[in-house]
């Protein structure tokens, strides 16, 4: 007989699985065979020759509290966000974000080794997932920006913001935040910069999130986004220029401002389809607790 909650812990999706094998599995072989930690973590000083580092330092944990926290938090996202988005989007993801937050990683590595002159940021080992996790964390602020996450009656609109300030305020008590830190920060910035301007949106065919609710200033407090704003729209006019070129055929004006019923109208498409698949998903555990013996 299933207890309530049980399906809680089950019916995560295959491509999650697999993904979770992975970590997994690459924890195993560092964990065994140390010698190949060299070759597959990202150490700046090793990533010329061994450039494959961007990839593979993201799939797997140097520790075992790492490749715990890292299985259970993908099994539990990817159960919401897999549906939503697709396998094949789910999985571009992940390899974009893992791929750009190890790059943004390793040039600030070196621009701080040129900067200090300290060695100790040319031999860190970076790897983990934390990167792609912290990413995910923005995909869920996106479709469900005002759903309560359970127990802790948070916003899920909050959540990459309060992860990112609770790591950063840690990181002034722990000897090995500059391990993890760096990968956190890019990884929620290059998850809110593929879903911002580089996701594919199968039902207009363009690209991206243009809506007031998913600015980069939602990220902060309300009193802060005034100040925030400017900045923004001067690397976005700085990176996307070229968008802004062409935006009246995404659905917006020149002037940065949305047409009527453009992006706002998709945003709440977007969010409509997150909680239609969140009812979705508890409607069926509910059907299968109640047809349990």
């Amino acid at each position: 007989m299933s207890s309530p909650g049980t399906s809680m812990f089950t019916n995560f999706t295959k491509l999650c699985k697999g993904l979770a094998l992975v970590l997994v599995v690459g924890h195993v072989v560092v964990h065994f065979l140390p010698a190949t930690v060299p070759y597959l973590a990202l150490i700046p000083a090793r990533t010329i020759p061994f450039a494959w580092n961007l990839i593979t330092s993201g799939y797997f944990e140097l520790s075992v509290y790492g490749v715990v926290f890292s299985t259970v938090s993908l099994l539990f996202m990817g159960k919401f966000l897999e549906p939503v988005w697709g396998s094949k989007e789910f999985l571009k993801f992940i390899f974009v974000v893992n791929f750009l937050t190890y790059l943004c990683v390793f040039v600030t590595a070196i621009a701080l080794y040129y900067i200090t002159r300290l060695e100790i940021y040319l031999y860190m080992p970076f790897a983990g997932f934390r990167g792609v996790l912290a990413g995910l964390l923005v995909g869920i602020k996106q479709i469900i920006p005002d759903q309560e996450v359970l127990l802790l009656k948070i916003k899920a609109k909050w959540l990459p913001s309060i992860v990112l300030i609770l790591s950063i305020a840690s990181s002034f008590f722990t000897l090995d935040s500059a391990a993890y830190l760096p990968t956190l920060i890019f990884g929620t910035y290059m998850g809110w910069l593929y879903l911002r301007y580089l996701q594919k949106r199968p039902e207009t065919k363009l690209r991206g999130d243009p809506s007031d609710d998913f600015s980069f200033s939602t990220f902060f407090p309300e009193f802060l986004r005034p100040i925030i704003d400017p900045i923004a729209l001067i690397f976005h006019r700085m990176f996307c220029g070229r968008s802004n070129a062409t935006s009246e055929d995404h659905g917006y004006s020149t002037s940065g401002a949305p047409l009527p019923g453009s992006d706002s109208a998709e945003a709440s498409r977007r969010r409509e389809r997150g909680a239609r698949a969140l009812e979705e998903r508890l409607a069926t555990e509910r059907i299968r607790q109640s047809a349990s013996p």
